[in-house]
This record gives structure tokens, sequence and C-alpha cells, in this order.
């Protein structure tokens, strides 16, 4: 995790930099040459107005006055005649007068122009006005405004460039060491999080982050703790239940055995015994049946094969299958389908569900009453109702009934034979029909399992 906060400040860091230095850059550049042309704007406007004062008045006391208006330490003027003499400066010194007078000498165009604009190189910038009064008055008004301010300028101006630079370089580290405890640190605890839950520790608690994608992937990480505890917990049960539900048959597998193998035993007490064991063993296959379907049903290794085929063929079928079952408990078994329909499902596996119910109804039914099934269509669905007249659900449990390994009265299951499998394998094919089961009952009256395909 380290890396990724790491790559996520070098990252942040480079793009803002650049982007910075560009910035930087772009206005450095841009103020830079602002700050020229004012000043270069300013010394023609100047130059020109000494210029238009000298054509308008020309005379030694306007030359003078013209020196005497830019004796100041920043600019400077100089005026010539025809043949390059000066006949009027301020307070130039004679390296200046030699270093440029021969620039203006040399000139041929007769338009105000900068003639020297390389303020980083040159103490001055210059600028020429030429001026004409007749053939014989004419020359230059030359214009020196000093660089050092422009070079002051731009000093200051790199100093404080240079202070940004390190302060935006403070701030971006500190945007990083935010960065690092908003994003990395959450992370870091869904990672340690994430940890525990590959040792088996599913005891995470994981702080809500916010709506963002780290708050979803907290919720999810949570989610997946909470389910992974939740199922361990089911494991368990479900295995302490198998475990229960096995021991039993065998105990009496293993009791009964020793007691028919004893020699002075008679036959009629052997078969008795006999009897008891393929009761048990009967039991125990049932058991392992059913465990089975709900291990393929868990793996999503069973498939369902839909087809349309007969409602009432098909349902004559099963009751006629079952019904040796239902006349030696003295239960009846009644079919109600009035009008033929096709039923769009896979038989096989409608045909597990319908005995299933049957069976159930079979086990928890008293002698002497009735069970129907009935069969309907409605909205293009497949609606079937196993009624009985048994001994019901308590209403607390009828939510509870389609758990695997879930039995209303575990202290019963000697007496019906119930392992709590057979409706978790009913409710696990239906849903797979894209189906609902539901159930109503009245405890001592009987109850109604009813399934929409």
């Amino acid at each position: 995790m380290k890396k990724i906060s790491t790559k996520l400040a070098a990252s942040f860091f480079v793009v803002v930099l650049i982007m910075e230095l560009f910035l930087m850059f772009y206005l450095h550049r841009n103020i830079i040459k602002s700050k020229v042309e004012e000043e270069l704007a300013s010394l023609l406007a100047n130059g020109e107005n000494h210029r238009d004062v000298l054509l308008e008045n020309y005379s030694e006391m306007t030359i003078k006055h013209i020196v005497l208006m830019e004796k100041n330490k920043d600019r400077e003027v100089m005026i010539t005649d025809k043949n390059g003499r000066i006949i009027g400066r301020s307070t130039l010194n004679n390296t200046i007068v030699e270093e440029y007078l021969p620039l203006v000498k040399n000139l041929s165009k007769k338009k105000d122009q900068v003639l020297v604009a390389d303020w980083r190189n040159s103490p001055y910038i210059v600028s020429v006005h030429p001026y004409k009064i007749n053939k014989d008055q004419s020359g230059y008004v030359v214009m020196f405004q000093s660089t050092s301010a422009i070079k002051e300028m731009v000093h200051n101006l790199n100093k404080h460039f240079f202070i940004s630079g390190i302060t935006s370089i403070v701030v971006l580290l500190a945007i990083y060491a935010l960065l690092s405890k908003v994003l990395t640190r959450p992370l870091l605890r869904m990672k340690a999080a994430t940890e525990k839950l590959s040792h088996g520790d599913f005891n995470v608690s994981l702080a809500n982050v916010g709506k963002d994608e780290l708050g979803e992937l907290a919720r999810s990480i949570q989610k997946l703790a909470d389910d992974l505890e939740r199922l361990q917990k089911e494991r368990n049960e479900f295995l302490a239940s198998i475990a229960h539900e096995l021991s039993t048959p065998l105990t009496y597998l293993i009791g009964y055995s020793k007691v028919a193998m004893r020699e002075n035993l008679n036959e009629n007490d052997r078969n008795h015994y006999l009897e008891i064991i393929t009761e048990e063993s009967n039991r125990m296959k049932e058991l392992v049946k059913n465990l089975l379907e709900l291990a393929k049903m868990d793996q999503n290794t069973f498939s369902v094969s839909k087809e349309y085929f007969s409602a009432r063929l098909f349902l004559d079928n099963i009751c006629k299958r079952v019904a040796p079952s239902f006349d030696m408990n003295n239960i009846k078994l009644i079919l109600v389908c009035e009008e033929d329909f096709e039923i769009y499902a896979d038989s096989l596996r409608l045909e597990q569900i319908m005995l299933n119910l049957l069976d159930n109804a079979l086990k928890y039914s008293n002698k002497n009453t009735k069970v129907t099934v009935e069969a309907m269509k409605q909205e293009e669905r497949t609606v079937i109702n196993v009624i009985d007249e048994g001994i019901g659900i308590p209403s607390d449990d009828l939510e509870l009934i389609f758990e695997k390994l879930y039995r209303v009265e575990k202290s019963r299951s000697r007496t019906f034979g119930g392992s709590g499998i057979g409706l978790a394998v009913v409710k696990e094919l239906v849903e797979a029909h894209g189906g609902t089961i539901k159930v109503k009952s009245i405890l001592g009256e009987g109850s109604t399992f009813t399934i929409t395909i």
C-alpha cells in the first residue's frame, strides 16, 4: 500500500508541478513583456511630445527647456542637428554619448523608432524622433530610458516567483499528506480487514468513509465479512445438525445389530430388531440423498430443462405412484384438476418437488384424514396447492421451515422421520424454475403449500 501512496504522490506532484511551471513561465514572460512594452511606449510618447514642442517653437530656450525636463535618474534626452552634432543634452556622461551617438548619425529612416530595445544587455533603451524645421534646421530628439527599473522589477518578480514555487511545493506536500490520510489510510484498513478475512477472522468493522467509491468498497468488504460470518455460523449449525441426524440412526444400527447378533435371541425378536435396522438404514439413505441434492444446488451443478407437458396426466401419475403409502396410513389422497392444461417446467424436477411435498404431508398427517392436490392455471402461470389436515405449523416457524435442517420440533423427528432437508430442496428447485412457494398453516388443523411456476 505504501507503493500506491508513493505512486499517487509522485504522479500528483509531477503533474501539478509541470502545470505550475508552465503557468509560471507563461506569466513571468508575459509580465516582463508587458512591462518592457509599457516602458517603450512611454519613452516613445515622451520623445514625440518633445519633438512636437520643438517643431512648434524651435529655439535654444525650447531646447534647454526639454533638457531641463528630462534631468532625472531614469530618463535622459539628447538633441542633435542634421550633422549629428549635439546641440543639447541632459546629464548623460560622455561614455554613453560616445556609445550611442554613432548609431544616431547612421540613421536613414525619417520616423520615430526604438533604436535600442535590448534591456537585458544595455543600460538604456533608446528611441529616436526625427524633426525638421527647414532644410537647415533638422536632426533627432534621442530619448534614453534606464533599464535599471526593468531589471529591478524582473529581479523582484523572480524572487516572488521563487517564493511562490517553494510555497507550491510545500502545499503539494501538504495535499499529499491529506490524500494519504483520506485515501490510503482507508485502503490500509481495508487491506488489514481482507487479511483478517483470509485467516478466517470475520470480526471486521470498517468505518463509513463516505458515499464515494472508497465508501462503496468499504461497505462491500463489511457486507462480505458479515455474510462470511453468517455462513460460518450456518455451516457450523448445519454440520452439527448433520452429525446429530447421522448419529441417531448410527446409534440404533450399532445397538440393534449387537442385540440381533445374540445367540440366545428368539427368531421373532431378531426379526423385529432387523426391521428397525432396515428402517434406520433407509432413513440414513434418504438423508444422504437429500444432502447430495442440496450440495448439487449449492454448486449449481443441477440444470432445469423446461418443456410443455399435460398437467392432469403428470399429477395423476404422481398420485398413483404414492397412493399405496397413503392407503397404508388410512389417508385419502385427492387430485383436483378441473381442466387439463399444459405446464411449462422441468418434469423431473417438478416431480421431485411434488414427491417431497406429498411425503411431507404424509408424515405430518393423522390417520383417517385427507391430502388434496389442486392444480390450476392463473395468468399464464401454473399454481399447485398441496393441502393436508395434519398437525399444522406454528406461526413463528412458518418463515423458517424452508431452511436447511430446520424442523419445527426436533424432538419429534423419531416419530415422523423428518430430517429438515426436503423443504429446503423444494424451495431451491422452485426458485430454479423462477417460481415461488408459500405456506399457510393453522396449528392442529393442517397446512397448505402453494407453488407458482
